[in-house]
């Protein structure tokens, strides 16, 4: 089998594929081989809600190469799914984190995330405090 050429197109098929536009991404999604899916693959991994994800979302809407369709949507999909995974095992890492914190006396109500659910916002609240938004990880 020959290797794809991009036409049109900026970059090569030796290119990373972060740099493929969706042009490439559909090129080698279509006339690609094995070598370019698992490339493929392997960016959407890392990045399972990038920029790369979203155009072989996209280019799957209207073009199903054969054989390319059915596995890499089910690449995007098990990615995601590990993403959501490791969220959550940071987020309970994270609690772990705080009962040890306050075994050891630092204070559980003294860190971030202590009060779910205990804290409520006003009917009358119209605009964010640059001192809280500043405190939540917001920029104001």
């Amino acid at each position: 089998m020959t290797e794809p050429t991009f036409r049109n197109v900026d970059v090569s098929p030796d290119d990373p594929v972060d740099e493929w536009p969706l042009e490439a991404i559909q090129t080698a999604l279509e006339r690609g081989s094995l070598s370019h899916w698992r490339r493929l693959g392997a960016a959407i991994q890392a990045q399972s809600w990038g920029r790369v994800a979203r155009n072989g979302e996209d280019v799957l809407t209207y073009s199903r190469p054969y054989g390319a369709a059915k596995t890499m949507e089910r690449v995007i999909e098990q990615a995601r799914r590990d993403t959501e995974a490791a969220e959550r095992m940071a987020g309970g890492a994270e609690g772990a984190t705080c009962l040890g914190q306050e075994r050891r006396g630092q204070g559980f109500a003294s860190l971030a995330g202590a009060l779910p659910g205990r804290v409520r916002i006003a009917d009358d609240f119209d605009e964010m405090p640059d001192d809280l938004a500043d405190s939540l990880g917001m920029k104001p």
